[in-house]
């Protein structure tokens, strides 16, 4: 006897994230299911300053529009697995996607800011060989929702989101975990909510962009959204940032820097570049490093950011000494350069710059690969 009974069939409805929108999609978003697209910064409002995640919880949207936005929407950031706290305030919080993997973000405290250093990639597809994060290989892009995610989860955690008179953060650094230029499509978004009065309201010099130097994000992020930028240059010349930073192949010094000054003509967020510059001990911290590069940088208006190098497991690089990094800092301030060193946070809980590791399965089996030692350059 043939069974003619229709096949039972679950249809699954999948919920639309609200994190994954600024407020220009978020307006398109409520126009597509037939509403007025101001709710869209009341929703923002909701989402973003108050801490909410509850469409009940939402007042002053009407009782007919909650119901609604229960059945199609929902907030849904990554969940904290784990926090770390160092000796020195600073928070490491480890954040599981649903994909089960785990992306870093790090909280930095001090006396007249909180920074927040938040991830763009689960793991980093540039491979610079100094960097914890690039060893670990790459697997995705975050979503806007999970780079967005980081700054509503650990905010809404640390209890500051909503209090009258406070803001959770004052300044976000796109340093974490990934190159942000390679995700530019959901990095600009994030970015979008942070900087908007409705949601963050951070100012365009407080929010900044990090890049190992992607020429074609940095060109077009400059037509797309006003932020801060660093630049991670670690080396005064191709030949050894060819070692170090394994793109300079592609994207090198001289037509780098010449996007980095195009990128400041364009915006109005900053009218210079902060230099990263980490120090590897007899790699790239000579006095002859530091000539070169205060020759190299001497038409890119900047600062330069001198960083200690913070060790990882397996690794063959070494931190310069506290006296060599103030000889390479003083030459750069006689050269007439404005030089900051540093100061490392968060190190004892591998925290600190180019430590943040998270949990990748890695589609680029970089962790097999042969590891060929980097030697010095004179």
């Amino acid at each position: 006897m043939t069974d003619t009974a229709p096949a039972q069939t679950a249809a699954v409805q999948t919920k639309t994230n609200l994190l994954n929108f600024d407020r220009l999609g978020m307006e398109d978003y409520f126009r597509s299911i037939g509403e007025k697209p101001f709710r869209a910064s009341q929703v923002l409002k909701w989402i973003h300053q108050h801490g909410v995640d509850d469409f009940d919880a939402m007042s002053n949207l009407s009782k007919d529009l909650r119901a609604k936005l229960k059945d199609v929407a929902e907030v849904r950031a990554p969940e904290v697995l784990f926090e770390q706290m160092s000796d020195d305030g600073t928070i490491k919080f480890a954040l599981r996607l649903e994909s089960g993997q785990a992306i870093e973000t790090v909280y930095i405290p001090e006396a007249n800011r909180s920074t927040l250093c938040v991830s763009s990639q689960i793991g980093c597809v540039v491979d610079c060989s100094f960097c914890s994060t690039a060893q670990q290989g790459f697997n995705r892009n975050l979503t806007t929702a999970e780079i967005i995610g980081q700054v509503w989860r650990v905010a809404k955690h640390l209890g500051t989101i909503g209090q009258t008179g406070e803001r959770p953060l004052s300044n976000v650094v796109m340093m974490g975990m990934g190159e942000p230029l390679l995700n530019i499509d959901n990095v600009v978004p994030a970015m979008s909510v942070m900087l908007d009065d409705f949601a963050y309201g951070l100012s365009k010099r407080r929010v900044t962009l990090s890049t190992s130097g992607i020429i074609p994000g940095l060109d077009e992020l400059a037509g797309r959204i006003d932020v801060a930028l660093a630049l991670s240059l670690h080396a005064p010349n191709d030949e050894l940032r060819n070692q170090l930073v394994p793109v300079n192949r592609k994207y090198p010094i001289t037509e780098l820097l010449a996007a980095c000054r195009r990128y400041i003509a364009n915006t109005n967020a900053t009218n210079r570049v902060t230099v990263e510059y980490v120090m590897l001990d007899g790699v790239n911290d000579s006095d002859v490093h530091a000539r070169e590069l205060a020759k190299v940088l001497r038409e890119l208006p900047c600062k330069i950011n001198l960083i200690p190098f913070n060790p990882f497991p397996q690794t063959r690089f070494a931190c310069s000494s506290e006296e060599r990094i103030d000889r390479f800092g003083q030459i750069l301030m006689q050269a007439g350069y404005t030089v900051i060193t540093r100061k490392t946070r968060g190190e004892d809980i591998d925290a600190a710059c180019g430590q943040l590791a998270g949990k990748v399965l890695d589609k680029t089996r970089r962790a097999q690969r042969k590891v060929i030692p980097i030697l010095p350059v004179a």
